[in-house]
């Protein structure tokens, strides 16, 4: 792999993802600033929509961060995880109103997906959600456009009185709506669109992305049978303008590695940890500077991962590991050359 590096571009990288995050940055939501757990408690007839798992029907409930109770309609969501066999607790979303949310800290929040535990009773699924937190959030540390996401330790409580309170771990995912705006972007939903409609440079980091946190369920480009563009992507542009696919749902993932996941039989992979690239071979000009970015950007991921309350030391160590394995993959341009170059997608 040759490594001309253009100055420019990299400068032009390292803009697009400086910010990532913080107050001072582009838009972001007050809910999406902070990586401190928030502690918060959701009251919701829990027995009816683990029983039923409607996408449709949406219940009443409580959600306290804090002093204060937030109203919202509470129903399942998904696909995969809101299967009874795969998942005893289902995937939620959580409806806000408007009115209630402005100038507060989940101001602009409204329809926000709520990623959960999978299992009751075990903690090791705690575990697999905070993991996926930290999939979404090494994004973040990349680039702005990216799902923002908010770790918290959530108490359930039914309100039919059937299940016992439980407290576990969930996150909040950014809307896309939100994401649009804050961007400055249109959400897209048209069912596919091509390679060459798509930024190269965003293309690319996302890419090596999915080859950090060894993932394979996706496509950027298409989507599944009757479902808009794209699969574990969501597709936004503007008219005269690069699309860009941003990903989302990460829970077959190496990173997570979580029970329920299972390798894509497509790629004849050992498990879900097994790392596959599956970027653009017409964008391998841009691996050099993309990898700078990634080796920059290593200190910053690191700190999140080393300081992120809730992450039980072993769970910390095994994602440390996993991430050192894909460094010494891009450690140099003859490491990066199987693996990467020549792995490309024609």
């Amino acid at each position: 792999m040759v490594r001309k590096i253009s100055t420019t571009f990299l400068l032009l990288l390292f803009l697009a993802s400086a910010q990532a995050r913080s107050a001072e940055g582009p838009g972001w939501d007050p809910l999406f600033t902070s990586d401190e757990v928030l502690e918060a408690t959701l009251t919701a007839p829990l027995t009816t929509i683990t029983k039923n798992r409607s996408v449709e029907e949406e219940l009443p409930g409580t959600l306290r961060i804090g002093n204060r109770d937030y109203e919202v309609a509470v129903r399942a969501r998904g696909r995969f995880r809101r299967d009874k066999d795969i998942c005893d607790f289902p995937p939620l979303r959580l409806n806000f109103k408007k009115s209630e949310t402005k100038d507060t800290l989940l101001h602009g929040s409204d329809k926000v997906k709520l990623v959960t535990h999978c299992e009751d009773g075990s903690t090791r699924y705690d575990q697999y959600v905070i993991r996926e937190y930290l999939a979404y959030r090494i994004l973040n540390i990349l680039t702005d456009d990216s799902f923002g996401a908010r770790l918290l330790r959530i108490t359930y409580v039914d309100s039919e009185g059937k299940r016992k309170d439980r407290e576990h771990f969930g996150v909040l995912i950014e809307h896309r709506d939100r994401l649009a705006k804050r961007r400055s972007r249109e959400y897209l939903e048209i069912p596919k669109t091509t390679v060459a409609s798509l930024d190269p440079a965003h293309t690319n980091i996302v890419s090596l992305y999915q080859y950090l946190i060894g993932n394979t369920d996706f496509s950027p480009v298409q989507g599944s049978p009757g479902e808009p563009c794209c699969h574990n992507h969501v597709l936004f542009g503007n008219e005269g303008e690069p699309f860009v696919s941003i990903p989302y749902d990460f829970d077959q993932s190496g990173i997570v590695d979580a029970e329920h996941a299972g390798p894509n039989p497509r790629f004849n992979l050992r498990d879900v940890t097994q790392r596959l690239y599956r970027g653009r071979c017409v964008n391998n000009h841009l691996l050099p500077q993309t990898i700078d970015l990634f080796k920059a950007k290593r200190p910053e991921i690191e700190a999140l991962i080393t300081n992120l309350d809730g992450m039980a030391k072993n769970s910390r160590r095994k994602v440390l590991s996993y991430l050192d394995r894909f460094y010494k993959v891009i450690e140099t341009p003859k490491s990066a050359e199987r693996p990467l170059v020549k792995a490309c997608l024609k």
